[in-house]
């Protein structure tokens, strides 16, 4: 049985959704605590002593999730996504630090390996994203004409890209350590009517995004720290690129350390 916390955590600020939530405060740098009781509820404590809250919702779930996909993923070379500007300088050093750590967390993998696992991720995971469907549009729907540039950390075949309809003058910048996931993530934006031109894929690793500081209004993460090799180098990653007040959105399993 698994048990799945949902958080929508502001970098600076407060928010809230219409469930049933515990106010805590927010440091990504702090240590933190995990419990499971037995009704399925995950609890979640954190020790911070900066400003900002965030708000935790909790769902469980016993459907298939993405915990293998550590196995299965590789490198190839990474591209800077282009949400802002920078210098030259600037821009190859993030490239360089990128597909360095691509190289060392994530070794290449054959093509049939990552392709299968796409495939694997593609059909398998239906029965757990209609599960968690009404949670996901709660999230998106309180994010929607808010958030204009929005990172996918492990956006995998694109799940999320259908949440994303309608709301007008986003970019959504998908980030995945599988090469092969490009395609499914590419027609998953195409079938949710998101533009060509607002839709863009980098083969990355959440230890070290291709993207500027400060440079996102949100970055969204399901089902993706159990796949990480650094949990903290990763959340430390997230908080660089949020902007002021921008928002870290997640729906997990992983206990917390």
């Amino acid at each position: 049985m698994m048990h799945h916390s949902f958080s929508l955590l502001p970098h600076f600020s407060s928010a809230f959704l219409p469930s049933t939530k515990t106010l805590l405060p927010h440091n990504l740098n702090s240590r933190c605590k995990s419990s499971s009781k037995k009704t399925g509820l995950e609890q979640l404590e954190r020790k911070a002593n900066n400003n900002g809250s965030y708000l935790l919702d909790s769902l469980h779930t016993s459907r298939l999730c993405s915990c293998g996909r550590r196995n299965f993923i590789g490198f190839s070379a990474t591209s800077l996504l282009p949400v802002t500007s920078s210098s030259a300088a600037n821009a190859s050093d993030l490239q360089y630090k990128s597909y360095a750590m691509l190289n060392r967390v994530h070794p290449s993998k054959p093509d049939w390996y990552e392709e299968f696992f796409a495939i694997v991720m593609e059909k398998g995971m239906a029965s757990y994203e209609e599960e968690v469907a009404g949670y996901k549009e709660r999230i998106f729907s309180s994010l929607r004409g808010k958030c204009k540039d929005v990172l996918e950390l492990g956006i995998g075949t694109g799940p999320n890209l259908k949440y994303y309809a309608g709301d007008a003058g986003v970019h959504v910048y998908g980030v995945d350590p599988n090469k092969k996931m490009e395609k499914y993530a590419a027609a998953a934006a195409l079938a949710a009517g998101l533009p060509s031109t607002n839709f863009y894929y980098t083969q990355a690793v959440g230890e070290a995004l291709p993207a500027n500081d400060a440079s996102m209004d949100a970055v969204i993460g399901t089902l993706v720290l159990c796949s990480v090799k650094d949990v903290r180098t990763t959340l430390k990653e997230v908080k660089r690129v949020l902007k002021p007040g921008g928002l870290y959105v997640f729906v997990e399993h992983v206990a917390a350390e």
